[in-house]
Order: structure tokens, then C-alpha cells, then sequence
């Protein structure tokens, strides 16, 4: 029975993109994938054509159109003013889970980790990558670190229903909580909170800079590990390359609307149309697409077929080592390898075997926020570049009744009241103005009566049911 042609949007990309792609769409037809293919344009010639996103309109038709958007790495141009695509794509179609398994295939590549088996599973929509910054001072400027309950309910539970799908043991949280205890205690709390519903898989949470030791030097002791977006950009990328080559990895961005499917790597374009780039990355990718479209038969059949070459000693130049490799071949040399051992297994490495429905569901947010939110003062950042004492002198000898002015900090260091001359200081400084039951009205008045100083933004003060939920750099006095 011939299984009905599932959509998918495909974009051949920049440097070596075309070649790679090329080599991945014969394998996958070889294999009999039952794929209507779309062809779009995106990257390098799309951003040169004024589209500073590197995605035209009509593009989106396409990708939304679709069952999933298989995408070859693509060229930024140098210069500002141009746009991530893998960001645009992301944000703009909810694509919230990045998935990037990570797995070394020992002794046939070289790696120093030869059981490592580790799934990076990476919030893909906020945290820094909001990409909202600002020049504030001429000395100072700032970039917005957003988490929030609902994008960490969402990447914690994809992790775990992820775990249980594919037969994992432990989900691992990476977070910085004893330094930004409110954006990634927030993920933590969550995590948590999620980690209750799944009583038969095993969670830990650790610090993000031992946890990023442990996993460079053990990272047999991990399984699954869930992460906000900076740390799992960078880790992800460490992860692949101890496992033996970023450039073998394959990420799968998921979300409710939509998926993309890619390499991890670049476009590399100082070895594009040389016939030597390896395309098992982009391979890798279009596995975790056969898996989202739900074909896992040929999944497996590809996935055992890639093992049996690199098991065979059939490598490109990239992993080709003397001593392990039997021989050195191009792009095309090796999608051909692969398309030979179709319907073969490896002997050595462990057997790829993936099980009919297993896609994994759209999570369902349980976690309840805080209900009571009342204002209690605001925090107002100014521009000066007076000194310390000149600065704190002149604030503090301002009548804003009915706040009072319960701190001054210089890049959150605390230099009012009782403040250490030692303290270095910048042109960026906070004033923190409390009171109890405060309204809106109330800041608006305070911060007239503070416009005839420098004011670069300001931030209200709030509680939810009836803690206060901002970075403390003493106790409020009220």
C-alpha cells in the first residue's frame, strides 16, 4: 500500500546548504519517504534583495502550509541592520522546543566520551534571545533577560513527555538561580513544579557553570537535559562536539504551528562546491522530521543505514582519521554509501529502532501564576555622570513624598545609603522609591517631580500575593 505524500517546505540555503541538501533529499527518497516537496528561497540572496530577515513574505504561506520546513544552513551578511533567520523562524511560528541529540560513536569517531548519549532540550523563544536591548548611557548598555511561567511550563514538560517517549530515564534542569533568582529561579520553580507529574523519570537540577563542567567531563552521567535558551545555544554546541563533531548534529525546532528541521552547523562557504562537506548533520535533522511527521520505519532504516557507513570506516574528510578510516570520500561518495546500505544495520554501534507513535504532544500548562499582584513602588534609572557622593547627595535631598527613597545602586551594587567610596561607578545609576499601596497616579507624580534630572527608564515594583517579586540589594523600609 503506497502511503499518502506528506508536505514538506525545503530550502537549499548557502554555501555548502546546496550540496548537502542535494545528498540528504536523494537519501530520504532512496529510502522511499512519501515526500511532496516545496522549495523555497531563504538566506543569503533573500537578505541582499532588502528582506533584512532573510524570509520574504510569500515564504511563510509556504512553511505554514506544510507538515514541516527542512531547512540547509544559510549566510548572514556582514554588516548590521540583518536579522537571524533561525530566530525570526523560531519566534515568529511558537517553534518553542529545540531538540538536538548529541551522541558519540565510538571507536569509529573519535570523541574522549565513548558511551556519551545526551539530548539537549532547549527553550527556544525568550530569555536573552528577545533580542530587546537598548544604549542607555554613553558608558552603559542593557539587554532583557525575559522568562517566563508559561514558555518554561512548556520547554519543562516537552523535556519530560520527551523522556518518556523515547524511553529516557532522567531529565537534568540547567539553570543560574543563586545569582538571577527571580528569571531563572522562575525555570527552576517550574521545573519543579513539572517534575511532580512524571514520578517515573529521575530529575536533578544543577547550577549551569558545574553542570556545564559535569557535562564536558562526564557527560555519561546525563540523559536528558532542559535548559533556557543562552545556556542551551552554547551547551548544545559543546555537547556535539565532545560527542565528536558539531558538524554530525541534527536539531529539530518544534512548536504548535509548526517545525523546522536542520544542521547545527553553518554554511561554511569557503568549502561549498568542492564536494566535501558532510552532510550526516542535515541527515540527522531530516531523521528527527521523519520522527515529527511520524515515519518512524523510515526513520530507522535511514538512521541504521548512516550508522552502518560511518561502522564501515566510509568517511568525509571532517571525522577521516588514519588509524579508524577506510576511506576518504566527498559529499556525494558518501550519500551514496549510505543510500547502498539501506535496509542494513550497524553490528558494532547501537541499532536505531524507533517506535510508531511517539510524537510528542502539545504540553498542557497546569502551572498557575501568582494571583494577587499590587504595586508598591517603582525604580527609576538615570543618566549622570557625577560622582558617587555628588550623585546620592542630590537624590537624596529631593522630597517625593510620599515615597522614600529606600536605595541608590551603580550596576546593582548598593551605594546608597552607606555606600563604600571603593565602589567603582558608571554614568548608569537606580533610585528605588517605595510605599505601600502606591497607584500608578503616584509614579507618574513622582516622576515629574524628578524631570529635571537625567531619566533613562523606569521599572514598577510589584508583589504577587503578597511577596515581593524584584532583586533585593537590601530590606525594604517602607
Amino acid at each position: 500500500m503506497t502511503k499518502e505524500k506528506v508536505s514538506i517546505a525545503v530550502a537549499h540555503g548557502d554555501g555548502i546548504g546546496p550540496e548537502i541538501m542535494d545528498a540528504v533529499l536523494k537519501i530520504l527518497d532512496a529510502a522511499g519517504a512519501p515526500l511532496d516537496i516545496h522549495e523555497v528561497e531563504i538566506g543569503e540572496k533573500v537578505y541582499l534583495k532588502g528582506h533584512n530577515s532573510g524570509i520574504e513574505p510569500k515564504t511563510w504561506d509556504t512553511i505554514l502550509n506544510t507538515k514541516a520546513f527542512l531547512k540547509a544552513p544559510i549566510t548572514t551578511p556582514q554588516g548590521g541592520g540583518f536579522k537571524s533567520l533561525n530566530v525570526t523562524v523560531r519566534t515568529t511560528l511558537g517553534l518553542y522546543a529545540n531538540i538536538r541529540p548529541c551522541v558519540s560513536y565510538h571507536p569509529f569517531i573519535q570523541t574522549k566520551h565513548p558511551v556519551m548519549d545526551v539530548v539537549i532540550v532547549r527553550e527556544n523563544e525568550e530569555d536573552l534571545y528577545s533580542g530587546i536591548e537598548y544604549q542607555q548611557t554613553p558608558e552603559v548598555t542593557q539587554s532583557l533577560k525575559l522568562i517566563s511561567l508559561p514558555g518554561s511550563e512548556k520547554i519543562c514538560r516537552y523535556a519530560f513527555d520527551y523522556a518518556k517517549a523515547r524511553d529516557r530515564k532522567k531529565v537534568t534542569c540547567f539553570v543560574k538561580d543563586n545569582i538571577m533568582k527571580i528569571s531563572d529561579g522562575l525555570f527552576h520553580s517550574v521545573f519543579d513544579k513539572v517534575a511532580k507529574d512524571y514520578t517515573d523519570i529521575e530529575n536533578e537540577a544543577w547550577i549551569v557553570d558545574i553542570g556545564a563542567a559535569k557535562l564536558a567531563d562526564t557527560p555519561e552521567n546525563f540523559d536528558v537535559i532542559v535548559m533556557p535558551n543562552l545556556y542551551g545555544d552554547i551547551l548544545s554546541d559543546v555537547a556535539a562536539q565532545i560527542s565528536g563533531s558539531v558538524g554530525l548534529a541534527g536539531s529539530a525546532n518544534i512548536g504548535e504551528h509548526g517545525a523546522m528541521f536542520e544542521a547545527i552547523h553553518g554554511s561554511a562557504p569557503r568549502r561549498a562546491g568542492q564536494n566535501l562537506a558532510n552532510p550526516s548533520g542535515l541527515l540527522h535533522g531530516a531523521i528527527l522530521m521523519l520522527l515529527h511527521i511520524d515515519l518512524p520505519d523510515i526513520a530507522t532504516h535511514v538512521h541504521n543505514a548512516w550508522l552502518k557507513t560511518i561502522e564501515d570506516g566510509i568517511h568525509t574528510y571532517d571525522i577521516f582519521t588514519e588509524s579508524v578510516s577506510k576511506q576518504k570520500v566527498g559529499t556525494k561518495e558518501f550519500a551514496g554509501a549510505v543510500i547502498q546500505r539501506l535496509g542494513e544495520k550497524p553490528s558494532t554501534l547501537k541499532a536505531a529502532d524507533y517506535k510508531s507513535g511517539t510524537r510528542i504532544a502539545k504540553p498542557k500548562l497546569t502551572v498557575k501564576p501568582p494571583q494577587k499582584r499590587e504595586l508598591i513602588g517603582t525604580d527609576v534609572y538615570f543618566y549622570s555622570a557625577d560622582d558617587m557622593e555628588t550623585f546620592c547627595n542630590t537624590i537624596s535631598s529631593i522630597d517625593c513624598a510620599p515615597f522614600k527613597l529606600n536605595l541608590i545602586t551603580n550596576r546593582g551594587v548598593k551605594v546608597f545609603p552607606d555606600g563604600m567610596k571603593q565602589t567603582f561607578c558608571v554614568d548608569h545609576w537606580r533610585a528605588r522609591f517605595v510605599k505601600k499601596d502606591c497607584t500608578q497616579k503616584e509614579t507618574i507624580d513622582l516622576l515629574s517631580t524628578l524631570s529635571h534630572l537625567d531619566i533613562i527608564k523606569t521599572e514598577n515594583l510589584y508583589s504577587f500575593d503578597g511577596a515581593p517579586t524584584f532583586s533585593h540589594a537590601q530590606e525594604l523600609i517602607f
